[in-house]
């Protein structure tokens, strides 16, 4: 069978290598003219996509690539510094995680790729017919068994196929923005921060990276306008957003106009009924984001990939099951995510005085309080903290047949 993706992000590579692996004819179109290295953002992989990532021989590599930030430092105006050590945060949540940037574990994916899958780069899906003709802007047309989107949250195979994305949308009520810029404070396994009521601005480093990055969350009453591609509106309504603020902002801020990446979106979720029709699925983002930065999407999306190659593996390829019994698989997993993307939204950025001395508290008494009750607390909250290592990886392996390329 041969079947096409769309999106050589995270969420493409992996459906490539497990429907590689058994059998399937995969090729991968992006709209990219390469492979994405726009700097990208810190991503955390929990206990089932680790497995997964296991299962692809890659972990080792994985872990190399860890960013290695173990510190955050909260600073607010008039008041001391508090800082957290981010281990206890993560033994809490997970029993194997690791925090990675976006673009390392993209590359991962597609270096165990490039030789099996036909990648094609600087093109995109024009359109897509019922019986598997799929037209492209550049190239000529292809007939394929089966077209799956992997495209992000303003997927084209989404928009093609179910129609514009404002019908499955909700924004949960806060925006995230992340600039490249050089590590001038020489932060080492340390993020630095500062907090007002509706907007945080931080600055980090990854232990492999000559670089830093600088990130922006903050809250607005309604919705802003701009188009999701109008790169020179979305820094005037950072900059705006953040008019003075103090600590390390505005520097940061001046370095809008110079850094090599940046990326600016609305904390969107994605609320479809169904990630299927016809000849077409939809898996990670495209399909199911939770909302960018609040509800683990980068492990969600590494497991609905693995979960629908595997499906479409167990069926034999028939798609009018497998389809099914894929969105049966992940969808508690997919519910549970995005309500607690939503109350996570809302944590992160502090919508009043109380609520960002609530935060403080917090950071507080991870400090203090011994991480094995800290552990036994957090286990006990199945559908909280500890949503991500619930979900329980299947085995396919009866369905590969073709040898792992390591």
């Amino acid at each position: 069978m041969r079947i096409l993706v769309s999106g050589a992000s995270i969420t493409g590579p992996v459906l490539a290598y497990w429907l590689g692996r058994y059998g399937f004819e995969v090729t991968v179109v992006e709209r990219a003219p390469t492979l994405r290295k726009t700097g990208g953002h810190a991503v955390d992989l929990f206990r089932p996509a680790m497995d997964i990532a296991e299962k692809m021989g890659v972990l080792d590599r994985v872990q190399s690539m860890k960013t290695g930030t173990n510190w955050i430092t909260v600073h607010r105006e008039g008041a001391k510094p508090v800082e957290l050590d981010l281990r206890r945060v993560y033994t809490a949540v997970s029993d194997r995680h690791v925090e990675i940037m976006r673009d390392d574990l993209s590359e991962i994916f597609y270096d165990l790729t490039r030789d099996s899958a036909e990648y094609i780069f600087d093109d995109s899906i024009t359109a897509i017919s019922d019986d598997g003709e799929v037209s492209f802007e550049r190239g000529p047309g292809r007939r394929f068994d089966l077209v799956l989107g992997a495209d992000g949250l303003h997927s084209n195979v989404r928009r093609l196929t179910f129609g514009p994305e404002k019908r499955f949308s909700a924004w949960i009520g806060a925006y995230l923005a992340v600039i490249s810029v050089p590590n001038y404070l020489e932060l080492d396994s340390r993020m630095e921060s500062v907090a007002d009521v509706g907007r945080m601005a931080g600055i980090y480093g990854a232990a492999h990276l000559d670089d830093a990055r600088a990130v922006f969350l903050f809250r607005t009453p309604e919705p802003l306008e701009y188009h999701y591609r109008d790169i020179e509106r979305q820094k005037q309504l950072l900059r705006e957003q953040f008019a003075g603020m103090g600590w390390e902002v505005p520097r940061i801020l001046g370095m809008l106009d110079t850094t090599p990446a940046f990326y600016y979106d609305s904390i969107t979720q994605l609320r479809l009924d169904t990630w299927s029709r016809g000849r077409v699925a939809l898996a990670g983002d495209a399909g199911y984001c939770p909302g960018p930065a609040v509800g683990g999407s980068t492990s969600l999306a590494v497991i609905g990939a693995y979960v629908l190659a595997g499906e479409l593996a167990r069926f034999g390829g028939d798609h009018t099951r497998a389809f099914p019994s894929y969105e049966r698989e992940i969808g508690e997993y997919v519910r549970q995510s995005r309500a607690f993307a939503v109350g996570s939204a809302k944590r992160i950025v502090p919508g009043s005085p109380f609520d960002l001395w609530a935060l403080v508290s917090a950071m507080r008494l991870v400090n203090v309080v011994p991480s094995g009750i800290t552990r036994t607390l957090a286990k006990l909250n199945r559908k909280g903290v500890r949503l991500h290592d619930q979900f329980e990886v299947k085995d396919y392996k009866a369905y590969e047949t073709v040898r792992p390329i390591r």
